[in-house]
C-alpha cells in the first residue's frame, strides 16, 4: 500500500466526508453551489446525492450517525461487530453493540473517492485474500488489514453455500485480525417447520456468542424496540415498493441503494426511519402528480437489476440512467419480502411476518427476517428450485413490469457465475431481454466504466429497447 494512504485513517476518512456533505445539505442552494466549485474531488456523488433533497440530506446524516457510533464506540465501552450484508443488523444493536458492514464501506469508497477503493482492495491480497475473492468485502478488509480502520471486537457472518468467497473473507479476517467469530447457518427452506426450528436454535446459540463478547445479557424489551422500528422501516420501504409498480416509476434510481446501505448498517436505528420517511413523502408526491422520479421526467425503459449494482467512481452508473430514461425497479439488495409486499404473491411461503409477542417469536421472526436477506433468500441452491434465484426473479419482474433484466456482480460472484447463463437463458425464453454484465461491481480497474458503458448501450440498442 502506498506509504501516503497508510498517512490517513479509512473510517475517520469516511466520517469527515458523509459529515461533511450532511452539514452543506443544511445550507442553501447558493452556499451548496458555491461549496461544489471547492470540492472538485467529492462533486459527482455529492452533487448526485443532494440533488436528491430532504431524502438525500436525511442519508448523508444517518451515514454521518454511522460513522459516528463507529468511531466513537470503544470510547463509549461498546464492541464492534463485524458483519455482511447478508446478516441483520438489528440483533447487534439489541446488544448494544456496533455493527460495520465491509460491503456498504467498500461501495461507498468506491463511489465517494476519485482513486476508489483500489488501494485496499490490492492490500488485502497482498495479506493473503485472493485475486478472484469477492470484492465487496476486499475493500473494507484491506483497509483494516492495515489498521487503518477502527479495530473489530468481534465477527459474525452466515455460512458457506450462500457465498463461499463472503464466507471465507470473513473467516481469513476473523484468523488474521485474531478475533472471535460467528457463523450463523443459513435455512435449507422457508417457512419449513423443522428448518425454523434448528434456525432459532441457530440464534441462540448467536445470542449466547453476542452477549459473552459484548458482557450484556440480551435485553428482550430492547429487542422488541429494535424489531418494531424494523417493522415500521420494512412497512415504510413495501409502501414504496408499491408505488414503484406504477408506470412511470415515482421512484429516483439513487433510492434504491439509500434503501439498502440502510438497512444494512442501521437497520432498527430511528435514524434510517426518518430518511424513509422522507423517501416515501417525495415518492407519494410523484405519484399523486403523475411524475417520473428520473431527472429528464421521461421514463423511456424499466430495468431490473437481478443482482447487484454498480459502485462505479463519481457515481456514473446512477447517472447513467438518469441520463438514457431507464427508470430503477430495484434489485437483490433492496426488495424486503416482507408479508404483504405485491411481488411475494406469486412465490407462496417467501415473506417473512414480524411478530413481538413474545420471546421466542421474536426470534423466529429476526430469523425469518434474516433469512430474506440477500443471496440467504434466493441463492442457496440450484437456481430454478421454488423459492430461488429465478421463481424471485420473475416475480418481480412480472410485479414491476420490467422491460429487460440485467445481472452485475464481481468475479468472486462464483455462487452465481455457476449458474448465470443457464439463468438468463429462462428468463430470455420468458421473454425478458436480459444482460450479463462482466465488470467488477466495486473496480473499475477491472473493466473501465466507459467500456461498461459501451456494452451496456450496444445491449439496449441492439435489443431494440432504446
Amino acid at each position: 500500500m502506498r506509504a501516503e494512504v497508510k498517512e490517513y485513517n479509512f473510517d475517520w476518512m469516511m466520517n469527515r466526508g458523509v459529515a461533511a456533505a450532511s452539514l452543506a445539505a443544511d445550507g442553501t442552494v447558493k452556499e451548496r453551489d458555491l461549496l461544489l466549485r471547492y470540492v472538485p474531488y467529492f462533486k459527482g456523488p455529492l452533487e448526485a446525492i443532494l440533488g436528491e433533497g430532504e431524502p438525500g440530506a436525511e442519508f448523508l446524516k444517518m451515514m454521518a450517525k454511522f460513522f459516528d457510533n463507529l468511531l466513537t464506540a470503544h470510547q463509549k465501552g461498546k464492541k464492534i461487530a463485524a458483519t455482511t450484508f447478508c446478516f441483520s443488523p438489528a440483533i447487534l444493536y439489541a446488544v448494544d453493540a456496533v455493527p460495520v458492514t465491509f460491503e456498504i464501506l467498500t461501495a461507498l469508497a468506491s463511489m465517494m473517492w476519485k482513486r476508489g477503493a483500489f488501494d485496499y482492495l490490492d492490500f488485502a491480497c497482498e495479506a493473503g485474500l485472493t485475486e478472484t475473492s469477492c470484492s465487496s468485502q476486499r475493500g473494507a478488509i484491506g483497509a483494516y488489514f492495515a489498521g487503518l480502520g477502527e479495530e473489530p471486537d468481534f465477527m459474525v457472518c452466515d455460512t458457506p453455500g450462500v457465498c463461499d468467497t463472503n464466507a471465507n473473507a470473513f473467516a481469513f479476517a476473523s484468523n488474521y485480525l485474531n478475533k472471535p467469530f460467528f457463523q450463523l447457518n443459513y435455512p435449507q427452506r422457508l417457512n419449513d417447520g423443522r428448518t425454523s426450528q434448528y434456525h432459532i436454535d441457530d440464534f441462540k446459540a448467536l445470542i449466547t456468542f453476542l452477549e459473552e463478547q459484548t458482557g450484556n445479557k440480551m435485553d428482550y424489551d430492547r429487542l422488541k424496540r429494535v424489531l418494531l422500528e424494523v417493522e415500521k422501516q420494512d412497512t415504510i420501504i413495501a409502501d414504496m415498493e408499491d408505488m414503484q409498480m406504477a408506470v412511470p416509476s415515482p421512484v429516483p434510481p439513487l433510492y434504491n441503494m439509500f434503501i439498502y446501505a440502510g438497512r444494512f448498517i442501521c437497520s432498527g436505528l430511528p435514524e434510517y426511519t426518518t430518511a424513509l420517511e422522507k423517501m416515501r413523502t417525495a415518492v407519494r408526491r410523484n405519484l399523486e402528480n403523475g411524475i417520473c422520479g428520473l431527472k429528464s421526467g421521461v421514463e423511456k425503459k424499466r430495468l431490473f437489476m437481478c443482482y447487484i449494482d454498480h459502485y462505479t467512481v463519481d457515481m456514473t452508473f446512477w447517472k447513467w440512467l438518469d441520463y438514457k430514461g431507464l427508470s430503477h425497479l430495484g434489485s437483490i439488495l433492496s426488495k424486503t419480502f416482507m408479508e404483504g409486499t405485491g411481488y411475494t404473491k406469486d412465490i407462496d411461503g417467501s415473506a417473512y411476518k414480524m411478530d413481538t409477542s413474545s420471546e421466542e417469536a421474536m426470534l423466529n421472526s429476526i430469523a425469518q427476517l434474516n433469512a430474506r436477506l440477500p443471496m440467504v433468500r434466493s441463492i442457496r441452491g440450484p437456481y430454478d428450485q421454488p423459492n430461488m434465484w429465478l421463481d424471485e426473479t420473475l416475480a418481480v419482474a412480472r410485479a414491476y413490469k420490467a422491460d429487460c433484466i440485467i445481472y452485475n456482480g464481481t468475479p468472486g460472484c462464483r455462487n452465481t457465475w455457476g449458474m448465470v447463463k443457464p439463468f438468463a437463458r429462462d428468463l430470455e425464453k420468458m421473454g425478458y431481454p436480459t444482460f450479463i454484465m462482466y465488470d467488477d461491481a466495486f473496480d473499475d480497474r477491472v473493466e473501465s466504466w466507459e467500456n461498461t458503458r459501451a456494452r451496456l448501450e450496444e445491449f439496449f440498442t441492439v435489443r431494440g429497447l432504446l
